[in-house]
């Protein structure tokens, strides 16, 4: 793996949009590609990256903006991570892990090259495939823990993911006069 660099696994002409673009022409973008983020280019030089989160989280916090108005370069991350591509796979495995990001724009003095993805790196060597999965369980289990802790502000703490108490589903579980229920059945109490 040392021996194997960047630009020997990466793909070389990743879904990129300006970044002026609007999110809504952002996320049509996105679907006609079948991708989950963009990378935000003007002139090669790399801008911003956005993915469907992003655009998500635009939508939730700022609902009564028009997408059409609101640009990728507006919610685009101000720091993004990069590696070049002389660096080997071991390095791209490593910042992967570092900054649990699955993916990593390819970038020369700024200029887009391409971009690295963790199924890149497993396409070509299948058995890193241990590494990498540790860094989706631990992306999960933050984000568990994320919204455990969100949960725990409102009136009827989230205790567990689990079967409901009332009616039987399995859903994020509520304590309501000493039972588990679900947001639903916890409704209609």
């Amino acid at each position: 793996m040392e021996r194997i660099l960047v630009s020997d696994v990466m793909t070389r002409e990743p879904v990129i949009i300006s970044s002026g673009a609007s999110l809504f022409e952002c996320a049509k973008k996105m679907a006609r590609g079948r991708v989950g983020s963009l990378l935000l280019v003007d002139k090669k030089k790399l801008m911003g990256f956005i993915t469907q989160r992003d655009i998500l989280w635009a939508l939730v916090k700022k609902p009564k903006t028009d997408l059409s108005k609101i640009t990728a370069l507006d919610i685009s991350p101000r720091k993004i991570v990069t590696i070049k591509q002389d660096a080997n796979l071991r390095e791209a495995i490593s910042k992967m892990n570092k900054t649990k990001f699955d993916r990593l724009p390819v970038v020369n003095h700024d200029e887009l090259l391409g971009i690295i993805t963790a199924k890149d790196i497993l396409n070509f060597h299948p058995e890193v495939y241990p590494e990498l999965e540790e860094v989706s369980k631990i992306k999960e289990e933050e984000e568990k823990l994320k919204r455990i802790k969100k949960s725990t502000d409102r009136d009827n703490a989230v205790v567990v993911d689990g079967i409901c108490e009332e009616c039987g589903q399995r859903d994020s579980l509520y304590r309501v006069n000493g039972m588990l229920v679900c947001e639903s059945c916890r409704n209609s109490i």
